[in-house]
């Protein structure tokens, strides 16, 4: 049972990849650029990833497995992907422009690590529950919910004590 649902859930993963990488070439073939191989390599490293991440995080992936790859390389490419629509850039606040998957839907919460600025999304709906209940006991109507906890991770409080 569980080796079929994880080829399931492989399968999933593929096929979102795939409609990711379409959505990128009929984005670059309309713009008249070229599909690279620098810029299939990011898109790969970026899908994978599949969570928040940002420029720096990335490169650090990509340039340990293809020294080839530059800063900048990376830098534009996220700009393309957001421009093509299957990234969604944010900020947290803290300098840096963070890059995710686009189609997570209108909910982000995030915990960020102070310590070594690592992001985790979760979600949780019986918190999403309470607070929608308490917008509209208000009068309000939520058209996007986030939530960032600001703390020190687990890593870091292993590597510290």
């Amino acid at each position: 049972m569980r080796e079929g649902s994880l080829l399931q859930n492989e399968a999933v993963v593929t096929h979102k990849k795939q409609k990711v990488k379409e959505q990128f070439h009929l984005f670059l073939t309309k713009k008249r650029l070229k599909a690279t191989l620098q810029r299939n390599l990011i898109l790969d490293a970026f899908v994978d990833l599949d969570r928040p991440t940002h420029m720096d995080e990335l490169y650090l992936i990509l340039r340990s497995k293809h020294s080839h790859i530059g800063h900048a390389t990376v830098y534009r490419a996220l700009r393309l992907f957001a421009a093509a629509g299957i990234a969604r850039e944010f900020s947290l606040g803290d300098g840096l422009t963070r890059y995710e998957l686009a189609g997570h839907g209108k909910r982000h919460d995030y915990l960020v690590c102070s310590d070594c600025g690592t992001v985790t999304e979760f979600d949780n709906s019986v918190i999403e529950q309470r607070q929608l209940a308490l917008a509209r006991s208000m009068g309000f109507t939520v058209e996007a919910l986030k939530i960032e906890l600001r703390g020190v991770c687990s890593r870091c409080l292993t590597q510290s004590g």
